[in-house]
């Protein structure tokens, strides 16, 4: 038994170290947005699967046959290791499909070993009633889903913070051979029995005891809400913050502690209790929906975490309710991976073709709602519960259904445009104050730009941009502006990151401004919206694609840019996109920049402070790193903004209109680890 107990714990521990290993893995060559979380989660979804559906047919072969036959595949399988992708294969290039991409990247590393991982825990469970006949399987399965949650816990806390990705690579790689030995033992002492012996418990089920239509249809049903809530509150968390392993693995270890507490428990859950948690906590999650950023980071997660945890606690502890007898167990688990994927497909795939706003939140939680009604109809709960609780249920998913409704009217309702793709949401809005009419792009819930309608104020830079800001510094006091050669006068500027393209007012006649832009629909709305760059005297150029691997890609060609000033500009509402931030990438920029040239990023966050880690980058090279903190100027449209300036021209940072902007620099600076492509972690950067 304690062979059965070590493998089964070994191969959800490693199945689920492997998801957010190889999500950070990936993330900074898919610009670092949810969508390749939300895309990973429906591989592993798909993947297990197709591990429960292998185990389910192989189950219905002799013992023998499936010894064998799993034993020749885990052999099979160690070929595939090391499962590092290769970034010469798989970092994507402009206009590739990312989704498509991703797919069949994570297919070509990891398929093979996770597909194995994924079928085990139901056939050592079917092995476990070979072995043990009369001895209930399930509580192997609660053992599995803790493997899986310390794994998870363990990831955020203790390996991304202290090993690099190149060891834990290596370090999951013998894991995988351990775990192979292990199940080869059990697949080996199951070749060894004779059909013979084990009769009684391979005997197929009466017609009479075989699950109907209608518990399988409630399995898929439950599992597909559960695994919908589970990915929608991931997308609602990481779409403000940053795509990091602590806010994937916060919500996913919550669903599985969901599992554990409803399989592993002698007596059923109770449904009083936990729909009664459920319906309180629906409330603050309408409620937060509503005030959107006016909600402190703790709250927000708090909440999100909490309606999620109810909500899967309602959904798994009427799956384990209505689980059926052991001989049928992997067609049980077959039908809940089912759900879990077809969640998965709705909110990975169907969602932001169908949706132009992150609608699946709320319609993910109105629709367990009415599956758990559903399910309570089924199992008697209005005979055998207080008829109070079904029918507050009912009238509480009336009043979410209105809130959805509503929510969704007026999400479409009060933009000019609203359109989502990969890369998040993007709504332009049409404000007429005593300020003037004025345009602003929305990404997520925080501006990105705006422009006054009005032909006077129209080409003015606003918001982050304003002239005292260290990217207004930059681009008006930059030396060579003031060269007596009026043809050296004109400055090469690239920006990562196009918005509005506001800092395109900021070009000169003769300037050249080039605007990297990882997202289609950006490029779109600038034109569509806003003129700033077909109004400028510059030369503008916008180059689509992951603005990292372009400029790599440029290097290896030969055709360094040899900007003046490069500007960072490419968060995406609150969430960082990690690989611009690290080693690599700041030699990327110096190598486009000029001797003498300015590197701007613009840290401007409601959660994290990234100034120690733009320091830890600039002290290896000798340049100097100074922060410039604007403030807001309502009437002129300028928002107040942190930049960090990085450079070796002393004569910028000397002249008298910059150095007085400049934040006195800190007597001493805690800067922590060096953030490389193969380390970082946000811990350090949370405010």
């Amino acid at each position: 038994m304690t062979l059965y107990a070590v493998t089964v714990f070994l191969s959800s521990f490693l199945l689920f170290q492997v998801q957010p290993l190889i999500g950070r893995y990936i993330l900074p060559w898919f610009g670092g947005g949810p969508a390749v979380w939300t895309t990973c989660m429906l591989f592993f979804q798909t993947a297990l699967l197709a591990g429960y559906l292998y185990a389910y047919l192989a189950a219905r072969t002799t013992p023998r046959l499936q010894g064998y036959l799993h034993g020749a595949l885990l052999a099979a399988a160690l070929l595939l290791l090391p499962i590092a992708p290769s970034p010469l294969i798989w970092k994507p290039s402009p206009g590739e499909s990312p989704v498509l991409k991703i797919l069949l990247l994570l297919l070509a590393n990891i398929g093979g070993p996770y597909l194995l991982l994924s079928a085990t825990a139901p056939l050592v469970q079917h092995w476990f009633v070979l072995a043990f006949p009369g001895r209930s399987p399930y509580r192997l399965y609660a053992l599995s889903n803790a493997g899986s949650l310390l794994a998870l816990v363990s990831y955020p806390f203790l390996v991304e913070p202290n090993i690099t990705l190149e060891r834990q690579v290596t370090a999951w790689g013998w894991g995988f051979v351990v775990f192979v030995l292990c199940c080869g033992l059990c697949a080996f002492s199951l070749s060894r029995r004779g059909v013979g012996d084990t009769t009684a418990a391979t005997e197929p089920a009466a017609a009479s005891d075989r699950p109907g239509a209608g518990p399988i249809s409630m399995w898929f049903l439950l599992s597909l809400c559960g695994s919908a809530v589970l990915l929608a509150t991931t997308n609602q968390l990481c779409q403000e913050v940053a795509v990091v392993p602590f806010l994937w693995v916060a919500p996913l270890a919550l669903y599985l502690v969901t599992f554990i507490i409803a399989f592993n428990r002698q007596r059923p859950y109770d449904r009083v209790l936990w729909g009664m948690l459920m319906i309180g906590a629906l409330i603050p999650a309408c409620r937060i929906l509503h005030l959107g950023i006016n909600v402190a980071l703790p709250v927000q997660v708090l909440v999100c975490l909490s309606t999620l945890f109810t909500c899967c606690m309602v959904c798994h502890g009427e799956l384990a309710r209505s689980r059926p007898d052991p001989r049928h167990l992997t067609a049980y688990y077959l039908i809940i991976a089912t759900g879990g994927m077809a969640g998965g497909v709705f909110v990975a795939l169907l969602a932001p073709a169908l949706f132009k706003g992150f609608w699946e939140y709320p319609l993910s939680l109105a629709g367990t709602c009415l599956v758990v009604l559903l399910a309570w109809f089924r199992g008697g709960a209005f005979v055998d519960t207080t008829r109070w609780l079904p029918a507050s249920l009912v009238a509480g998913l009336l009043a979410l259904f209105l809130f959805v409704a509503g929510y969704v009217a007026g999400d479409v309702s009060r933009f000019l445009s609203v359109s989502r793709n990969f890369y998040g949401v993007l709504r332009v809005l049409r404000f007429d104050d005593t300020n003037g009419e004025r345009l602003t792009l929305m990404h997520g819930k925080v501006m990105h730009g705006t422009q006054f309608a009005d032909p006077g104020r129209r080409r003015l830079p606003t918001t982050y941009y304003g002239p005292e800001s260290a990217a207004g510094l930059a681009l008006r006091l930059h030396p060579r502006r003031f060269a007596a050669d009026p043809r050296l006068r004109n400055l090469r500027v690239g920006v990562i990151g196009l918005g509005t393209g506001t800092l395109a007012a900021y070009g000169k006649t003769g300037d050249v401004f080039r605007f990297y832009e990882i997202n289609p629909e950006v490029i779109r709305i600038s034109d569509s919206y806003f003129t700033y760059r077909r109004e400028s005297a510059a030369h503008v150029e916008v180059i689509p694609g992951d603005a990292r691997i372009v400029m790599e890609d440029e290097l290896r060609r030969g055709t360094p840019q040899r900007f003046d000033v490069l500007i960072v500009d490419a968060f995406t509402s609150d969430a960082i996109p990690i690989h611009l931030l690290t080693r690599e990438c700041f030699a990327v920029y110096w190598r486009h920049l000029q001797p003498d040239g300015l590197l701007l990023l613009h840290l401007t966050n409601r959660f994290l402070d990234l100034v120690p880690v733009v320091r830890a980058q600039a002290s290896p090279g000798g340049e100097r790193a100074v922060l410039v903190n604007s403030t807001d100027d309502i009437k002129a449209g300028i928002s107040r903004a942190d930049w960090m300036i990085v450079t070796r021209n002393r004569d910028f940072l000397g002249s008298s209109g910059v150095r007085e902007k400049l934040a006195p620099e800190p007597a001493t600076t805690s800067a922590g680890r060096l953030w490389t492509d193969d380390f970082a972690s946000l811990w350090q950067a949370m405010k």
